[in-house]
């Protein structure tokens, strides 16, 4: 029996090695790069969110942060972001677990609560252009926040 034992601890192994690290590892055991690599570059984060004082109700716009390119959904100065725009929220496992506004089909937000990427996730395709090739992304939907007048006048629904 010890032998059969150690063949199938052996086995589970072998097999935990061969799952992807973002099964493998919790958010906080990521290196820097496999944490940026789980980023599936939809740009939403980035997105303006209104949250009403009397409700707590949170409603998107279609703002986004002035560094946002609107075209591809990415930082024009990601790793200035922060000296720019200084309440840029970067993101952490801390902030992942208690920040309800990520999007739900976020890569952070899946491997935090334990479940499977979607398809179009670059990760998954390996092609980081499924993400707006599946509608998914903030890409060509989005106006920069610097220029418009009133953002609460461009609230929208995208997955009602």
């Amino acid at each position: 029996m010890a032998a059969d034992d150690l063949v199938g601890r052996a086995r589970r192994a072998r097999a935990t090695e061969a799952l992807p690290y973002w099964k493998r590892k919790s958010l906080a055991q990521m290196s820097k790069s496999e944490w940026e690599r789980l980023c599936d570059g939809c740009g939403l984060c980035c997105v303006n969110k209104l949250e009403y004082e009397e409700t707590g109700e949170l409603v998107q716009t279609d703002t986004c942060c002035r560094l946002l390119d609107p075209k591809t959904a990415r930082c024009r100065d990601y790793a200035n972001r922060k000296k720019i725009v200084p309440d840029c929220i970067k993101l952490t496992p801390k902030v992942v677990a208690k920040m309800d506004w990520l999007p739900r089909t976020c890569g952070y937000r899946l491997v935090h609560k334990g479940e499977d990427l979607y398809w179009w996730h670059p990760l998954i395709s390996g092609d980081p252009e499924t993400v707006h090739q599946a509608g998914i992304s903030a890409s060509g939907r989005v106006i920069p926040e610097d220029q418009v007048e009133d953002i609460s006048e461009r609230i929208v629904d995208w997955y009602a």
